[in-house]
């Protein structure tokens, strides 16, 4: 146990609770994802849940919801027991939930998705304009601007979410549940979104923030508690610990919150890209003459508030998005046209691509681990058995090691890729990539939607293929781990590239500058 950090049963406090589970259990099959949890969320508070990977925190907070019905325990709402069979059940309760991945119809407006499943009657339009009103008056007392008649397919992702947190208000919730919340947002996104939790809190609701992110916890929560290996290990006041105490509460062990890495010993340009444009399907010009160079042994990261063309670049090189201009790996030109064959083609030149969408471009959900781990790369000899079988035995081999290597958990290769948390599904993505030994390797996000332990480990992992003398393309928004990881930073604003920092003596108050489109 860390030391200086007292665990408590439930936090000190008079306050009265608005949510205690007592005694809840789980199972699925022979996986045990939560035991004999107990929790209990003093009303009007942020109260975080943290925990690796696979601890149980999700789950724990799908019986909450409703989803999910415990094999044992009970669950008091408000001091009163409240069974909670289905989701209509914890919205009656009063507890409304933001998922991980929303749940939005695309086509529809704001307004529509805000009323849909809440409708009055049988005249769609009296519930309309009811909850028009009552969206106006929810968007002013909570800064959760957001305009009723827009399209979801239209705004932004924060935006988005901001209208998920809105169904649930407009439903009465006084309990909001959200499910690693940031994963898909920029900076100031959420650095706004905590704004918003923080109104909510102060104006009496009551908010339960499931994050792996230890400077979320920091900033945003009272209390926290705290899951390992689907048990509660304790509670402890947010501002009576520290994120040293928690890292080392979540994994058992003292973990390196910084990357420790020798300075960069470049070699030979490795990836050569002059004057990369991209002009998506509405003639809108994405990337705007992208020029830049990596050598073997070097990790060169790309800065940037999310959509200002990172997302092009490395669709363009890793041959997904038509492009034009001239791209070269190791002096040989690769085709830009985008089609299919292109992602093959690159694999067997020596590209290995980490995409920043896994459950789009890395995955496919319906598909075991094992068949996941092979994807891109079940060609190659090791997995063959003559001249069209695929040696199923020896892919299986392989993703048992990798799954060990990586701590994916559970550690059940025939499971679909859907049945594992978001960043368990995310390391089957970065063990079949690094694995596979590249010389370039196109990183997106490697590291969203991972526990603190799985950090420390990929970025271990990339700093060991920079060692071994690999390539290594970075786009991240966090800027933390552009800053930790990067030998050289180019910053990317509006489709170009606006500068290149060393990351020695640069700063984020400059990275934000040039991030924002200012270079004087």
């Amino acid at each position: 146990m860390a030391q200086g950090v007292e665990m408590t049963g439930r936090p000190a406090t008079a306050a009265p609770f608005a949510i205690e589970l007592k005694g809840i259990s789980k199972a699925f099959g022979p996986v045990q994802a939560n035991k004999d949890i107990n929790i209990a969320v003093p009303k009007g508070t942020i109260h975080g849940i943290i925990g690796e990977n696979g601890a149980g925190k999700s789950t724990l907070m799908s019986i909450l919801y409703g989803f999910y019905r415990a094999d044992a325990g009970e669950i008091f709402i408000g001091g009163r027991l409240t069974p909670i069979p289905d989701s209509q059940s914890a919205i009656r309760a009063g507890i409304g939930m933001v998922f991980q991945h929303f749940k939005l119809v695309q086509n529809f407006t704001v307004l529509e998705n805000v009323v849909l499943g809440a409708e009055e009657g049988a005249l769609l339009n009296t519930s309309l304009a009811k909850a028009r009103a009552e969206l106006q008056r929810l968007s002013r007392d909570y800064e959760l601007d957001v305009n009723p008649d827009a399209l979801i397919e239209d705004l932004s992702v924060g935006h988005q979410q901001r209208v998920e947190i809105l169904k649930a208000l407009y439903r009465q919730a006084d309990i909001l549940i959200l499910d690693e919340p940031t994963g898909v947002l920029t900076p100031d996104e959420a650095d706004h979104l905590f704004r918003i939790l923080k109104g909510l809190r102060d104006q009496g609701k009551t908010v339960i923030l499931i994050t792996h992110k230890l400077r979320e916890i920091m900033e945003a929560t009272d209390n926290v508690s705290v899951m390992r290996r689907g048990t509660m290990v304790g509670t402890v006041k947010t501002a009576e610990t520290s994120p040293e105490a928690l890292a080392e509460l979540m994994v058992g062990r003292k973990v390196l919150l910084e990357v420790e890495k020798k300075p960069a010993t470049p070699g030979a340009v490795v990836l050569d890209v002059q004057n990369l444009r991209v002009v998506d399907e509405h003639k809108v010009e994405r990337l705007k003459g992208v020029s830049l160079q990596i050598r073997a042994g070097e990790i060169l990261g790309i800065a940037g508030v999310a959509g200002n063309g990172q997302s092009e670049l490395l669709a363009a090189l890793g041959g997904i998005t038509k492009a034009t201009g001239a791209v070269t790996l190791k002096g040989e030109a690769l085709p830009l046209t985008g089609k299919g064959a292109n992602g093959r083609a690159r694999r067997e030149a020596g590209i290995g691509h980490i995409p920043e969408d896994r459950q789009a471009l890395g995955l496919i959900m319906d598909f075991a681990a094992w068949e996941n781990m092979a994807f891109g790369y079940h060609h190659r000899p090791q997995y063959g058995a003559g001249a069209v079988l695929m040696d199923n035995a020896a892919v299986r081999a392989e993703t048992d090691k990798q799954m060990a290597a990586y701590d994916v958990r559970p550690p059940i290769a025939s499971l679909a890729a859907k049945s594992f948390s978001g960043g368990n599904q995310q390391k089957i993505v970065v063990a079949r990539e690094i694995e596979s030994g590249p010389d370039l390797l196109l990183i997106g996000q490697p590291t969203r939607g991972v526990d603190i332990g799985a950090i420390e480990f990929i970025h271990k992992q990339i700093v060991a293929l920079r060692d071994a003398g690999k390539a290594i393309l970075l786009v991240s928004v966090e800027l933390d781990e552009i800053m930790s990881l990067s030998d050289r930073i180019l910053v990317m604003f509006d489709g170009q590239v606006m500068g290149e920092r060393d990351p020695e003596i640069t700063n984020e108050r400059e990275l934000g500058l040039l991030m924002a489109g200012m270079t004087g």
